[in-house]
């Protein structure tokens, strides 16, 4: 039993660190219509920048605080000087994008070098409980907090603002917003920022999570970010939610018990929503 407790904390916790890249890159690829594959390079560079200022002032606040400084600054620039020009052209964003994740990845090498780089935690973080014989690892249950403040975050700012609405508004019909006389384009920065920053707070949790980044970690991540996308519905935060769990819990369980299956899971279950859910769980497209 406490064998599948561990498993459930650490699907949850891997779902939850998907959750934080996929939700920005739902609402991006939903209100958007943006292909963005440069979103995994943001992820990487939030757990370089994190790990960075951690291993120099030991201040782990400060390190998470910059991370996402990070991940919106590199975000803002993608958005302005490289997506923007792209709007409307998906082989385009497709090229562009990709190699905004290439260049994201070998900045990351010129800054921090090529070798794989390892990551602390802070002593509050390390550690773990024993409850009823089944110990539970501080820092799992601390990913899994933040993640559940991150979501409601993002459900209180889409139903309780009105940035929030006009994002829904702009998901579901953008034509209609832009009717309205509502300035779409700074709708699509706001959106681009938050997801980045999300992004760049995703890689940050990772790094100690799994205690060694490399520049190359954003590819891995983006490509079940997207996976998480279809399966969730585009522009759904509880989509992108319930299938980051999903694919968080599926891994955990089937690398433990039939791990000649963990590399082909993921692809799986897309297959499998697509014929079954292909527009997603929860789509927010009207």
């Amino acid at each position: 039993m406490d064998v599948l407790i561990n498993l459930f904390v650490n699907g949850i916790s891997t779902g939850m660190l998907i959750f934080l890249l996929a939700s920005g890159l739902s609402l991006i690829f939903g209100l958007m219509s943006v292909l963005n594959f440069a979103h995994g390079g943001l992820f990487a560079w939030g757990a370089f920048t994190g790990v960075w200022l951690f291993n120099m002032t030991g201040s782990y606040v400060l390190a998470l605080i910059g991370a996402i400084a990070m991940g919106m600054f590199l975000g803002f620039i993608l958005e302005r000087f490289l997506i923007r020009p792209v709007y409307g052209n998906h082989v385009r964003q497709l090229l562009v994008t990709l190699g905004g994740m290439l260049v994201l990845s070998e900045c990351i090498k010129v800054f921090w070098g090529p070798n794989p780089i390892g990551a602390k935690l802070p002593l509050w973080l390390q550690g773990s409980y024993t409850f009823e014989g089944v110990i539970l690892i501080k820092y799992r249950l601390f990913v899994i907090l933040i993640g559940i403040i991150i979501y409601i975050a993002l459900l209180l700012l889409l139903k309780k603002t009105k940035i929030g609405l006009m994002i829904r508004a702009g998901v579901m019909d953008k034509e209609m917003v832009q009717a309205l006389g509502i300035n779409v384009k700074a709708i699509f920065s706001f959106v681009f920022l938050l997801g980045a920053g999300m992004a760049a707070l995703g890689g940050f949790l990772l790094a100690p999570y799994s205690g060694v980044i490399f520049a190359e970690m954003g590819m891995q991540y983006a490509i079940l970010a997207f996976i998480v996308v279809i399966i969730g519905g585009l522009g759904s935060v509880q989509g992108s939610a319930i299938a980051s769990l999903i694919v968080g819990l599926a891994g955990a369980f089937t690398a433990y018990f039939i791990p000649d299956l963990s590399l082909a899971i993921n692809m799986l279950m897309l297959l499998f929503f697509l014929i079954v859910k292909p527009n997603g769980l929860v789509s927010e497209k009207g």
